[in-house]
């Protein structure tokens, strides 16, 4: 039934070489198989997974057989992982296999055919995958979400969202389910399902369907579609959050996971760093826990380090109980929006009196509103040292600052005062003393506003880099604004344009009059030294000279007497 290869790696019909499908590291979802892999179960690993769940599934499954269609990553991960994992290369529709107690399907059924594999549709695979289980098997499977949000927002066409290291059919299927209900009633299983928010977060379906904007999943969610890196039409935080409003958070995520068979014991897996949060819902709010898989490989080390050198990842600082409010960014978007500058001012003032010295960064976006005070969320970035009181608000108002301006969220402040002076008039709100505003010595001096915040825009700067947000993001709507604006700008210069050319053209013709008047005076003066010359030549003038001369003697006795002195010597 099966080949060999030389490196003793078993192959079926369907297989595909020279090949590689692309996967990448979900310490979420490993934490997720860790609780729902039964131990010492015949498991069936079906399509590519990344390194991390396999280990998840090998530390529980002492028979684990493992199906990819690349020959060449067949091969690599029985170098790997040794005789503990059988691999195969092939394709699904070739295998023909004793049913399984447990199958691992997380990647879906999209990329487990080949070139010569049969044109089967997803209720055909569906059916061959069915084959393959025990009656009380528990099967992990994992579905593409066709109308999710991302894929909406995608800027590339369609025939370029799929890389050549994984293809797959790109034609329309319409067995395919497209909603969680479509997915559970297609399942011939009884199953849990999970939405997945980019490989990053999975939230229990009910669970994200009661999930309100600025809740816990709801903030999950964002972040993990903030950190894929997929070039966006415009930010998804604010179709996300339309969503939770709506109670259709599940219906927008990237894909669901359906676990049949086994009851995952938490209701959110959240990636953080290369962590895994896990968040379980309570009466009062929400149970976490943080859990720091050890690195096993060289890529494993790379990502376990910290991502900045000023911040650093530490687990213990999120809290065990996190309240069930919304965050504080939410309610400061919706004073903003409001334009209620009173009741901003008042919330900044509070924050000011909560907020200490302290290593953890404050982020509004983690903040969470309890009561009369404040809490903190499950953010575990920490700075080197202890970050002085200032210098954390203002890093919490820069990063405010630029999540709200940078998305165009409406708010009361001159379009005009906008970064540091911004950011500085907010700290003042909070409590800290503005900066006395010196007189400018140079016009290169920096305002004063500007080294004030220089410390908290660092901090923010480096939160940014250590939260992986997607900087391949290109807001249609911004560009469309500014496009708009360059269009009036270029409007206005012309016509600033035109009214130059009418003023040079009115300039240049008084220049030719005052020329041509120029020139006649020219020819006016030459004329004149002409005739001067004629008469400074002729014996009248030499005459009137020395009239002239002879009339300005005082004494002529004194000239008569020294001219006939003069006559007599000759």
């Amino acid at each position: 039934m099966f080949e060999r290869t030389s490196s003793e790696v078993q192959v079926v019909r369907g297989e595909m070489q020279p090949w590689t499908d692309h996967t990448t590291a979900r310490p979420a979802l490993a934490a997720l198989l860790t609780e729902v892999v039964p131990a010492n179960r015949r498991t069936l690993v079906l399509g590519p997974h990344a390194p991390e769940q396999l280990e998840s599934v090998l530390a529980h499954s002492a028979d684990v057989t493992m199906l990819v269609r690349s020959v060449a990553d067949a091969q690599r991960l029985s170098a790997d992982f040794g005789p503990c994992l059988q691999v195969i290369a092939g394709a699904l529709d070739g295998l023909s296999v004793e049913p399984f107690d447990v199958i691992i399907a997380t990647d879906g059924l999209d990329r487990v055919l080949g070139y010569d594999s049969a044109d089967l549709n997803w209720s055909e695979r569906l059916a061959a995958l069915s084959a393959l289980t025990a009656p009380d098997a528990v099967v992990v499977l994992g579905l593409e979400n066709e109308f999710s949000l991302l894929n909406l927002l995608d800027s590339r066409p369609a025939d370029e969202r799929h890389g050549d290291d994984e293809w797959r059919p790109l034609h329309d299927d319409p067995t395919r389910p497209v909603s969680v209900e479509q997915f559970r009633t297609a399942l011939p299983w009884s199953a849990e399902v999970y939405a997945d928010f980019g490989g990053r977060a999975f939230i229990r379906a009910d669970v994200a369907a009661a999930a309100r904007p600025g809740e816990l999943p709801t903030r999950l969610a964002g972040a993990a579609l903030e950190s894929v890196p997929v070039p966006l039409l415009s930010p998804p935080a604010d179709g996300l959050d339309t969503a939770a409003r709506a109670g259709l958070l599940p219906a927008v995520p990237t894909a669901w996971l359906a676990v049949t068979g086994a009851t995952p014991t938490q209701d959110i897996y959240a990636q953080s760093a290369h962590s895994a949060l896990t968040a379980t819902q309570t009466l009062t709010g929400w149970d976490t826990s943080i859990t720091t898989p050890a690195p096993s490989t060289e890529v494993d080390e790379e990502a376990a380090e910290p991502t900045d050198e000023e911040l650093s990842f530490d687990g213990s600082v999120v809290p065990a109980a996190v309240p069930a409010g919304v965050s504080v960014e939410s309610v400061l978007l919706r004073l903003a929006a409001a334009e209620d500058v009173p009741g901003f001012r008042k919330l900044a003032a509070e924050l000011g009196e909560w907020v200490g010295d302290s290593r953890v960064l404050v982020r509004w976006d983690d903040v969470v509103v309890d009561g009369g005070t404040f809490a903190f969320g499950v953010s575990p970035w920490v700075a080197a040292d202890v970050v002085a009181k200032e210098d954390l608000l203002a890093a919490a108002w820069y990063r405010f600052h630029d999540r709200m301006i940078t998305r165009h969220r409406r708010h009361p402040w001159p379009p005009w005062m906008i970064g540091d002076d911004l950011v500085s008039a907010w700290l003042g709100m909070s409590g800290i003393e503005p900066p006395e505003h010196l007189q400018a010595t140079s016009p290169d001096a920096l305002p004063a506003s500007t080294e004030q915040v220089a410390r908290g825009k660092e901090l923010a700067a480096a939160l940014a880099v250590a939260v992986e947000t997607n900087t391949d993001l290109v807001d249609l709507r911004t560009s469309l604004a500014a496009a708009e604006e360059a269009r009036q700008e270029l409007f206005e210069l012309k016509g600033h344009v035109y009214g130059l050319e009418r003023t040079l053209g009115f300039r240049n013709k008084a220049m030719k009059t005052r020329e041509n008047r120029i020139r006649e005076l020219r020819g006016q003066v030459q004329k004149l030294n002409v005739a001067h010359e004629r008469i400074r030549g002729s014996r009248t003038y030499a005459v009137s000279r020395v009239i002239f001369h002879a009339a300005q003697v005082r004494k002529p006795k004194t000239v008569a007497r020294k001219l006939a002195r003069k006559i007599r010597k000759r």
